[in-house]
């Protein structure tokens, strides 16, 4: 019997690619106890503020909200924010190092989701954008809807 494969994703940070320009991607397993997968899966987590450390060789995500199960009981943990550890390999984790030693560079979490039956967050090295970065990646956004528009205005008057 082969392995199911959801990738269902179940936690977005849609800020981290507005304030940062994401050059690489790692993905991280994730430490958890007690009900907390069962409150990941029913898509009870918010990432907006989290973000990632590196102490002692090892990488730990902050401010990673998982809401308590409603139906759970002594095994929901107390804190829904606690600091979580995250499983990487000690290459990956030294190179995540070196990026985030680089000025202006960061570990950014990007997205939770499930993968093979288990949960794993995608960690960015982001490098923040400056106040007009983010107008000319706008105004690019912008630009490339309004050429998309006219296309399509442009296919139905063809009809």
């Amino acid at each position: 019997m082969g392995k199911k494969a959801d990738g269902k994703v179940l936690a977005q940070n849609k800020k981290a690619s507005h304030d940062y320009f994401i050059e690489d991607t790692y993905e991280a397993g994730m430490v958890l106890t007690g009900t907390e997968i069962k409150s990941l899966r029913n898509g009870r987590a918010n990432i907006g503020d989290a973000f990632a450390t590196i102490r002692g060789g090892e990488i730990f995500v902050h401010n990673m909200h998982i809401s308590p199960f409603e139906q759970g009981n002594r095994a929901n943990p107390e804190d829904p924010t606690r600091t979580r550890k995250l499983l990487l390999h000690k290459e990956q984790i030294s190179k995540l190092l070196g990026h985030s030693k680089q000025e202006g560079y960061t570990i950014v979490p990007l997205k939770v989701y499930v993968r093979n039956g288990y949960a794993k967050l995608l960690l960015g090295i982001g490098k923040g954008k400056k106040q007009y970065d983010k107008r000319d990646s706008a105004a690019k956004r912008d630009a490339q809807r309004d050429i998309q528009r006219a296309l399509r205005e442009k296919q139905k008057v063809a009809r």
